[in-house]
């Protein structure tokens, strides 16, 4: 996937955190990084295709998270990233808004989700598959889904994933209370990050 797509999600948070409008659309950029001096690859995305996606931003060398929202809705990229890439940086309640100071520490990642499949609870693969939660219990319904990358970085085998997967969605007591009543769909991903310092190396060629 082409670096373009969190090079302009960096371009509208930094535009943002500055009062500024943004200058470059998500198209010029992605041109601009198949010439000299970058020449990086294309890929076969669509603009004008609409597309359900996540954006994440993490900090420092560790890359802890710093925020991560997204849609399961398909939108044309280009609006799906801009709307998305504020909504997760200054939105997401498990974090405070992101400052213009963090900027510098940052690093965005962009994935594309595809292949939905409702599956068993565990008719999944750690690495390969995200999963998507739902349930109801006691009249209350619960939600909460995990990135493809999610249980591998963290070191997670499938139980441990569904354990911190039920309390992401809300749910405070035991999860192997519902873990015989949730529905799960499984999906897979394509994603791709740069760091801001690789952001700004990018962006240059338009001042």
């Amino acid at each position: 996937m082409s670096k373009a797509y969190p090079v302009y999600a960096f371009h509208i948070l930094e535009s943002h955190l500055s009062n500024l409008k943004p200058f470059v659309s998500l198209n010029d950029i992605k041109a601009h990084l198949t010439k000299p001096p970058y020449s990086i690859n294309s890929d076969d995305i669509q603009l004008n295709n609409s597309y359900p996606l996540f954006v994440t931003w993490t900090t420092g060398l560790e890359k802890d998270l710093r925020g991560c929202i997204g849609t399961f809705s398909p939108l044309p990229l280009e609006k799906g990233i801009r709307e998305y890439s504020l909504i997760a940086a200054l939105q997401d309640n498990r974090f405070s808004p992101i400052s213009s100071d963090e900027l510098k520490t940052l690093s965005a990642e962009i994935t594309i989700l595809s292949n939905f499949e409702k599956v068993d609870a565990f008719d999944w693969v750690i690495g390969k598959h995200g999963i998507k939660i739902s349930f109801d219990f006691n009249g209350k319904h619960y939600s909460s889904t995990f990135l493809p990358s999610v249980a591998e970085e963290q070191g997670w085998d499938q139980a441990e994933t569904f354990k911190y997967l039920i309390r992401k969605s809300g749910y405070s007591g035991d999860y192997r209370d519902v873990l015989k009543r949730i529905n799960v769909t499984r999906y897979q991903g394509n994603k791709v990050g740069v760091t801001y310092n690789e952001y700004r190396k990018f962006i240059e060629g338009f001042y």
